[in-house]
């Protein structure tokens, strides 16, 4: 499939920063809910498991760069693997924690629990998209095809438009004009994890849970915490990534980086040095796709890596940190000045 030629390091080491903030929130929950919500915490520690295990096979697709989803291959293997992991999740995740969190008064579980559901929609736009987020046109000319549209009754997106339905037989009309002369009628191939997950578009319900994750981090949490900049991330990357919105992407991890600045909450040491690596990857996404030294190019560059735009030795070790966290001004560019 297109997409797994294109991705390379696009987006992975984006994912693995978000998720190692977010496991390590999901484990602190979970133990710190075993004694009053024990029902709770053990489908946190089911989802940890599970994102632990999505994590190592995300860093797997990542080596191989190209996954051949046409053959029964290893990387075929660990593409139904990601696809499983990703859909069991989500399924755990709305079946019993987000109902459990969703008038809950602890708003960082709240928040990352959303996150979280937004983050596995993320893996199955990059994995199992109908259409993939690289393909510019799906010709429509299938009969296969159009009567699959017919039996779901969804239609695929596409820069073509289908030939019009013939009302008693359901198949596209055949006229001299449907096909051009000496191009025969191909069939879509649906992706081998079929099976698994229903091969659609799953990009508007991806865009949503993350505008909503995004709304309750910025009503519930300060600008600086973790959390809030792993749904900043992973949304600027998204958006990037998947959504080719590279001005969005950039000024979403701006906007991020600016509500860091501002805030006035104080934090101890782990906490600090998580939003610290959060916004030195952020910080390389204001500049991507824009061309220099600072971007990875347009429309191909690499996320910013793990640990990239952080100065090792300048954390200090006095806990717990108030007022403005000035060290996340070294080594970033300079925010542009309001109008």
């Amino acid at each position: 499939m297109a997409q797994f030629q294109k991705l390379g390091n696009i987006v992975f080491d984006t994912l693995m920063a978000s998720s190692e903030v977010d496991q390590k929130f999901l484990g602190r929950f979970a133990k710190e809910t075993n004694n009053s919500y024990a029902f709770l915490a053990s489908k946190l520690y089911q989802i940890l498991g599970l994102s632990v295990l999505l994590s190592k096979k995300l860093v797997r697709a990542r080596r191989l760069r190209r996954l051949d989803t046409t053959r029964d291959t290893k990387s075929l293997q660990l593409y139904h693997h990601i696809i499983w992991l990703a859909r069991e999740g989500l399924w755990i995740l709305e079946e019993y924690v987000l109902p459990m969190v969703r008038n809950s008064t602890i708003y960082e579980l709240k928040v990352l629990s959303y996150k979280l559901r937004a983050s596995f929609y993320h893996i199955f736009v990059l994995f199992h998209n109908q259409p993939s987020i690289n393909q510019t046109a799906i010709p429509s000319f299938s009969p296969l095809l159009n009567a699959d549209v017919k039996g779901k009754g969804k239609a695929r997106d596409s820069l073509r438009s289908s030939p019009p339905l013939n009302p008693l037989e359901g198949g596209p009309v055949r006229t001299a004009a449907t096909l051009p002369p000496g191009l025969t009628p191909i069939s879509i191939i649906k992706p081998s994890a079929s099976f698994l997950l229903p091969a659609e578009n799953y990009i508007p319900k991806a865009s949503q849970y993350f505008e909503y994750a995004a709304s309750l981090s910025e009503t519930h949490l300060s600008g600086s915490h973790p959390i809030r900049l792993s749904v900043k991330t992973e949304y600027a990357a998204y958006l990037y990534d998947c959504l080719h919105d590279g001005e969005g992407s950039r000024k979403l991890a701006q906007a991020a980086i600016r509500d860091v600045y501002n805030a006035k909450e104080g934090m101890d040491d782990d906490m600090f040095e998580d939003a610290a690596e959060l916004v030195g990857i952020l910080g390389k996404m204001m500049k991507r796709g824009l061309g220099g030294a600072g971007s990875q190019g347009s429309g191909s560059g690499s996320t910013p890596r793990v640990g990239e735009g952080s100065t090792p030795g300048t954390t200090p070790r006095s806990t717990p940190r108030a007022g403005k966290i000035d060290v996340f001004n070294k080594g970033l560019p300079e925010l542009p000045k309001e109008r």
